[in-house]
C-alpha cells in the first residue's frame, strides 16, 4: 500500500494516480530528449573526428603523391624500386597507415606492407583517383574493424600517372567516441534519477492543494457547508480555491434558504390546518343547533381552505417556473388593457382600506409576452404594495417606454423596505417584517414568483425604497424577446 496525497493506494492503483501519470510523463519526455541528444552528440563527434582524419589523410596522400610522382615516370630499376619502397615504408610509419602506390595500369608499384606488390588493384577508390577525383570510403572489416581508404591521383606534367592509396584504421576514433558515449549514458542515467526524485518531490508540493480540495469536498459532502479552503499559491489553484469558497458560501446560503423554506411552508400549512381542525372540533362538540354558529364556523373553515389552496397554488407555480424546459406562451398583448384589468381586479381590495389605486398610461403599447404569467407577476407586486400601505394611502401604476424596454412602475407610499433587505426580497418566503407579514396573510412567495416570471421574459425588476416613505418597483421587459 502507498499513501499519495493522504489517500491509500494499492500497488495497482498507485500507477494510475495523477501524480504518477504526471511524473512518468515528464520522465518519459526527459528520457526521449536525452536519447535524442545522446544520438546527435555521438554522431556529431564521430563525423567530426572522421572528417578530420579524412582531411589529414588527403593531405598526407597529396604530399606523398608529389614526392613519388618522379619515380613512376622512370623505367623501373633496382635502385629506384628500392628507393621508392623505402620512402613509402618510412611515410607509412610516420602516418601510422598502410600506403600503396598504384600506376595508371592499376599495378601496385609499392606497398608499405610488402604484400601486394605487382598485383592489380581495381578498387573503386583507385578508379576514381585515376579519373582525377580525390575520394575516400569507410569499410567495416570483421578482423580489423573500421578502416578508411583514401585515394588521390599522382600527376606529372598535367597527366595522371598513378594513384596513392592510404588505408588507415578508424578504431581509435570509434573507441574514443564510444567512451564519450558511455560517459554521456552514465550522466544521462544519473540525470534521470535526479530528475525523478525532484519530480516526485515537486509533484507532492504541486498536488498539496488537491489534498486540501479533497478534504474540503469531504467536509462539504458531510454537510459542513461553512468549510473554506485556505490556499495561498497565487496561481490557478488559488483562483480555484476562491471559486470553491464562493460556491461553498452560496451552497450554505441555499441550504439556509432551504431550511427556512421548509420551516415556512410547514408553518404556513400548519396554521390553516390547525384552524380548520379547531373549528371542526368546535362544531363537533356543539350541542346547540344554531345555524348561524355553523355558518360562521364553516365560513372560517372555507377561508382557511382558500388560504391553503393559495399557498399550494403558489408553490406549484414556483415549481413550474423552475423547470428548465418551461415554454412561455408568447402572443401580442395590449399592455394598457392588461394593466387596466389588473387594477380593476385589485381595486375592491384597495377600497376596503381606503387606498387610492390608479393607473397612469403615458403611451399605448403592444408587445409579445405571455400575458397570463405577466399578469400574475404584476398582481403579486401590486397586491404586495396594497398590503404594506397604510389605510388611506395610495398606489400608482404607470406604463411607459425607456430605450428598448417597456417599463411598468408600481409606486406606493407604504412602510418601505430597509436597505439591507432589498437584495433578499425576491427570495422565497423572505419577509422583511415577519410579525406584520403574518397579519397581512402573505406567504412570502409573491415577489419570488414575479421575479422569476420577469426573468423568463429576459427582463429585469429593481426596487427603490425608503423606510416610512414607500417603495417603487420598476419592471423592464424588452421589446424584442
Amino acid at each position: 500500500m502507498v499513501i499519495i496525497l493522504g489517500v491509500k493506494l494499492s500497488k495497482k492503483d498507485r500507477f494510475i494516480s495523477v501524480r504518477w501519470k504526471l511524473v512518468s510523463t515528464y520522465l518519459l519526455l526527459f528520457i526521449i530528449t536525452l536519447l535524442i541528444i545522446n544520438f546527435f552528440v555521438y554522431n556529431a563527434l564521430l563525423d567530426m573526428y572522421i572528417q578530420e582524419r579524412e582531411n589529414d589523410m588527403m593531405t598526407e596522400a597529396d604530399i606523398l603523391s608529389k614526392r613519388v610522382n618522379y619515380f613512376l615516370t622512370m623505367d623501373t630499376t633496382f635502385e629506384l624500386d628500392t628507393f621508392l619502397t623505402s620512402k613509402v615504408e618510412a611515410y607509412s610509419k610516420d602516418i601510422n597507415s598502410r600506403v600503396i602506390i598504384v600506376d595508371k595500369y592499376n599495378r601496385v608499384k609499392s606497398d608499405s606492407n610488402n604484400d601486394c606488390k605487382g598485383e592489380t588493384f581495381k578498387h573503386t577508390e583507385i578508379k576514381k583517383a585515376l579519373q582525377g577525383i580525390k575520394n575516400s570510403n569507410i569499410y567495416n572489416f570483421k578482423d580489423v574493424g573500421y578502416v578508411m581508404y583514401v585515394a588521390v591521383p599522382i600527376e606529372y606534367d598535367g597527366k595522371i600517372i598513378g594513384t596513392t592509396l592510404i588505408s588507415t584504421s578508424l578504431e581509435d576514433i570509434y573507441n574514443a567516441v564510444g567512451q564519450i558515449g558511455s560517459k554521456l549514458r552514465i550522466i544521462s542515467i544519473l540525470s534521470i534519477l535526479l530528475i525523478a526524485v525532484i519530480s516526485f518531490v515537486f509533484a507532492s508540493y504541486l498536488f498539496q492543494p488537491i489534498k486540501e480540495f479533497k478534504k474540503a469536498i469531504t467536509k462539504l459532502s458531510q454537510g459542513d457547508l461553512n468549510y473554506k479552503i485556505k490556499i495561498n499559491t497565487r496561481d490557478e489553484f488559488d483562483e480555484l480555491a476562491n471559486t470553491f469558497n464562493s460556491m461553498s458560501t452560496k451552497l450554505n446560503e441555499v441550504d439556509i434558504q432551504r431550511k427556512d423554506f421548509v420551516a415556512n411552508v410547514s408553518h404556513e400549512l400548519r396554521t390553516p390546518l390547525s384552524s380548520i381542525k379547531l373549528l371542526s372540533e368546535s362544531l363537533l362538540h356543539q350541542n346547540e343547533g344554531n345555524i348561524m354558529i355553523y355558518r360562521e364556523f364553516l365560513g372560517d373553515i372555507d377561508s382557511e381552505i382558500d388560504r391553503l389552496n393559495n399557498i399550494i397554488t403558489e408553490l406549484l407555480t414556483l415549481v413550474d417556473l423552475d423547470k428548465e424546459k418551461l415554454q412561455l406562451n408568447y402572443k401580442i398583448t395590449y399592455v394598457n388593457f392588461l394593466l387596466e384589468k389588473v387594477v380593476a381586479q385589485l381595486k375592491p381590495l384597495a377600497e376596503k382600506r381606503k387606498i387610492k389605486l390608479k393607473f397612469v398610461e403615458k403611451e399605448k403599447i403592444q408587445i409579445k409576452i405571455d400575458a397570463d404569467k405577466i399578469q400574475q407577476a404584476i398582481i403579486n407586486i401590486i397586491d404586495n404594495a396594497i398590503k404594506y400601505t397604510a389605510d388611506g394611502g395610495k398606489v400608482e401604476v404607470s406604463l411607459y417606454t425607456e430605450n428598448k424596454y417597456v417599463m411598468i412602475r408600481i409606486k406606493d407610499n407604504g412602510v418601505g423596505i430597509p436597505k439591507e433587505s432589498i437584495s433578499n426580497i425576491f427570495d422565497r418566503f423572505y419577509r422583511v417584517d415577519k410579525a406584520r407579514s403574518r397579519k397581512t396573510g402573505g406567504t412570502g412567495l409573491g415577489l419570488s414568483i414575479a421575479h422569476q416570471v420577469i426573468t423568463l421574459h429576459q427582463g429585469n425588476i429593481r426596487v427603490e425604497s425608503e423606510i416610512g416613505k414607500g417603495s417603487i418597483f420598476y419592471i423592464a421587459i424588452p421589446y424584442n424577446i
